[in-house]
Order: C-alpha cells, then sequence, then structure tokens
C-alpha cells in the first residue's frame, strides 16, 4: 500500500509550484515566486525568515491561516505558534529543509481551549537568495476539514505529528515535468502619478 506524501490538495499544489521553479537546482530563489500563480493556496501560505534565534518570524502570513490562529501573524515568531513538547522538532525540521534543500511534509494538530482539535498538514520548503538556502522558507498549514468553529474560536497552539521529506523519488506524482522554456519572474515596474 501506497502512502499518500500529501493529503490537501493545497499541499500538492505548493509543492508542485515549487518543484517546478527550483528544476534541477536546490531550491527556488525567493524573487521567482509569483503570488499570481500561488491565489488559490495564498490564504494559507506563509514566508518564514531563517532566523532561529528569533524562533523563524514571519514575514506574510495568509489570512486564513491568521484566522485559524486568531490574529495576525507577521513579524511573530513561528516556533512560538507551537505547544512546548513540539518545538524542539518543528525548530529541527525548519533547519532540516534549508541544511538539506529538503520539501518537508508534516501533520499537525491545532488545539483549542473548547472546541475538538482540528487536524492539519504543514509542508516547509526552503528559498534560496544569492544561492544560500538559509534566508527564507516558504509553507503552508492547512486544516484538512474547515472547522466549524473557524472565526469564532482560534488554535491556541498547534502540535507536530508525523513527518517526512520528500524528494522526487518519494513522491513522483506530484513532480511535474520541467518546462522548457524561460521560468516567469516576479517584475517589479515603477509607476505612480508625476506630481
Amino acid at each position: 500500500m501506497q502512502i499518500e506524501p500529501m493529503k490537501h490538495p493545497s499541499s500538492r499544489e505548493l509543492f508542485r509550484y515549487w518543484t517546478t521553479l527550483r528544476g534541477a537546482r536546490p531550491a527556488p530563489e525567493r524573487d521567482e515566486l509569483d503570488p499570481g500563480a500561488l491565489r488559490k493556496v495564498l490564504g494559507d501560505s506563509f514566508v518564514l525568515t531563517f532566523d532561529p534565534s528569533a524562533g523563524f518570524p514571519f514575514r506574510l502570513a495568509g489570512t486564513r491561516l491568521c484566522g485559524l490562529a486568531g490574529r495576525e501573524l507577521k513579524g511573530r515568531a513561528f516556533v512560538d505558534l507551537w505547544e512546548e513538547e513540539s518545538r524542539p522538532l518543528v525548530t529541527a525540521l525548519l533547519g532540516g529543509a534549508a541544511d538539506e534543500a529538503a520539501a518537508v511534509a508534516a501533520g499537525a494538530v491545532g488545539l483549542t481551549d473548547s472546541e475538538p482539535p482540528v487536524p492539519l498538514e504543514l509542508v516547509l520548503l526552503p528559498l534560496a537568495h544569492r544561492r544560500s538556502l538559509h534566508e527564507r522558507l516558504l509553507g503552508l498549514l492547512v486544516p484538512l476539514e474547515t472547522p466549524y468553529w473557524l472565526g469564532v474560536s482560534q488554535v491556541r497552539a498547534f502540535r507536530i505529528g508525523a513527518f517526512r521529506n520528500l524528494t522526487p523519488w518519494s513522491a513522483p506524482s506530484l513532480v511535474p515535468a520541467l518546462p522548457e522554456r524561460a521560468r516567469p519572474r516576479l517584475v517589479v515596474l515603477e509607476g505612480g502619478r508625476a506630481g
């Protein structure tokens, strides 16, 4: 019996996009990300600064993820969202994703004060900056089913579960054929009104 490496469609979509962008490299460059190409998964996505001493702070956090946590997450430490027992493993997974240029998929649970725990899926993907893999991490934390209490209650802490590193060999159905054309890049155009 084959184990499904990722359960949620958003996880598979983000992993396919990341794999296509990186091609034969260890990871795609952070400036290659096109938010338009990720519009379906942006609400559950995040970008972290690779700074273990600061708990891997959020640079960006999607609206659904912020809603699940019940607060704006930008600037907050990602590791602090996890219960105390999960923090060493979460820190190791974040470091391992960058050290090994590996995609990581993990199960997680969101714990509330009054509602049943919500099962989640976590995906961690390294992003390069000038060939360094220790600058940014792209990720996704998504409920496997939308909890009925979303917007009324919030997750007070997350608990990490089983995890696995994903490679083209462990998840071949998720790795698309690489296109032969040039990859699109995010371009900033100067604009505004002339005074």
